[in-house]
């Protein structure tokens, strides 16, 4: 069929239309402000990609509009449709249907989908597990919210199936002690979903992984997140909940043993079976320290990690991943072995550049870090990493639609403790980012303009420093900017 994609250049979108693409269909798109990486990627498949939402995109006549939650019925200033091509299909009663209902009924229906959730952590989980199936043999096919650095692609269609391995477990009822053989998933081509529980598109409500229908659910973490479509942390552990419905009875759910939140949603009913995972009591545990540690299952060591990877948030991630490929058949100490040569994901922690000096190199790197526990975790594994002996130059910009909205601007201090000097971009806040760093004292600086910002960076910042730059956009090229500003320094001189 030929689908015409709104919002073809988001994430999720463009991992669809790759994999639409890949399956022999015709895909087309708009967006605003077609952007790299992933207009560039789309390019590269042959996808033909259109400025704006313009009305006269539908004399395309596809098959089928595939709407993404970028798209909405509201009006600018003037009164005139901010999407007038969604008006004129409404207008028209042609066809339509959101992402991730055309991702369900074309691509998930009759594989067995491996669904990663969670407030944190999701693009670079369902990298994981993805990487440890594909080392397994498996060829799982998959959708992941960034770009994979082991696979070089955001999405593909794959062909591998669950039980086509030698590294797979071998009398599962011996080794790990509880699963019968009956219980086993079934012979189904594997797909890895990035699960999210933002919104499925303006005309329905439900949370993404809801259309997903997962045999093996990952409930990474919960907190509050997303306040301009859930009222509360309740609101969300209730769409979670919806998740762990749709889970078969043969299917697993594993959940961080860490979080209250996914005790209260478990709690509610679960007709699945559980592996848990981080706490004391949980099923898989780790010991050692995030950047090499034994696996424990039940107290019995399985399995060993040795990565580059550092964090506390990391190892919880890698247990969660090791945890769900178990379910389709590949032993803990496969799928850690598979972890020593995981890549991550571009934008977690990517070094972007360093600048030299005699005096010692200045780092700047890249993440997409934008909640406050997610900017804790970051800064946090950075410290964990380098020691006590450099300093960490904190760079971000409350971008995401809860930091906009100032819901969580209290928690900003908290979540840079790590850091030792702290920039703030606060254009297009509507809230004051001085009063709420006010804490963090001469720590902490505020510009309301990349070139005001990377002008107070580029001036403090000494040999030995690490400079990260935390958004969940693209923060207007701070990096290349940045580096370029150190690059005209005198470090030796500081």
């Amino acid at each position: 069929m030929h689908i015409h994609i709104l919002g073809i250049c988001g994430t999720f979108m463009g991992g669809l239309a790759a994999l639409a693409r890949e399956a022999g269909h015709r895909v087309t798109g708009c967006d605003a402000g077609v952007y790299p990486p992933m207009s560039d990627q789309l390019r590269s498949l042959g996808i033909d990609l259109i400025e704006g939402f313009g009305a006269d995109q539908l004399a395309f006549k596809p098959d089928m509009f595939v709407v993404g939650n970028v798209v909405s019925r509201s009006r600018l200033a003037d009164g005139t449709p901010k999407f007038p091509l969604m008006e004129a299909i409404l207008d028209a009663g042609v066809p339509y249907t959101s992402g991730p209902q055309w991702l369900a009924e074309h691509v998930l229906h009759g594989r067995h989908v491996l669904a990663v959730a969670g407030t944190h952590g999701k693009t670079t989980t369902t990298a994981m597990l993805t990487w440890i199936l594909e080392s397994a043999g498996l060829q799982p096919g998959f959708l992941v919210g960034g770009v994979p650095l082991n696979f070089g692609i955001s999405a593909r269609l794959g062909g591998g199936t669950a039980m086509g391995s030698a590294q797979v477990k071998e009398e599962p009822a011996k080794r790990m002690g509880d699963t019968e053989q009956s219980q086993l998933p079934s012979r189904l081509p594997l797909f890895v979903i990035e699960a999210d529980e933002y919104d499925t598109a303006f005309f329905d409500k439900r949370s993404k992984f809801v259309h997903y229908r997962p045999r093996t659910a990952v409930l990474n973490n919960l907190e509050f997140d997303h306040a301009d479509i859930f009222d509360d942390l309740a609101a969300i552990e209730r769409q979670f909940h919806h998740l762990v419905r749709t889970v078969p009875g043969t299917g697993r759910v594993v959940v961080n043993g860490l979080e209250e939140s996914l005790t209260r949603v478990l709690h509610a009913g679960c007709w699945s079976e559980v592996r848990s995972f981080g706490a004391t009591v949980s099923d898989f545990t780790a010991q050692g320290e995030p950047h090499q540690f034994d696996v424990l299952y039940q107290g019995r060591r399985v399995g060993r990690v040795e990565w580059a990877l550092t964090g506390l948030h990391n190892q919880l991630n890698a247990l969660a991943a090791i945890a769900a490929a178990e379910h389709v058949g590949v032993t803990p100490a496969a799928a850690a072995q598979a972890l020593a040569t995981f890549q991550n994901v571009k934008r977690r922690m990517e070094i972007r550049g360093t600048i030299a000096s005699p005096m010692g190199s200045i780092t700047v790197y890249d993440d997409f870090a934008h909640h406050p526990t997610a900017i804790r975790t970051t800064v946090d594994g950075l410290r964990r990493r380098i020691g006590p002996g450099s300093r960490i130059l904190a760079v971000f910009e409350p971008r995401s639609n809860t930091m906009k909205l100032g819901a969580m601007k209290a928690q900003l201090p908290w979540s840079l403790e790590q850091s030792d000097l702290a920039f703030c971009h606060s254009g297009g806040l509507g809230w004051d980012a001085r009063e709420a760093l006010a804490p963090m004292g001469a720590r902490a600086l505020v510009a309301d303009s990349i070139e005001t910002l990377v002008g107070q960076v580029s001036a403090t910042a000494r040999p030995g420093d690490h400079i990260v730059c935390m958004s969940n956009g693209g923060f207007g090229g701070v990096h290349l900017t940045l580096l370029q500003a150190l690059q005209k320094q005198d470090l030796v001189a500081q």
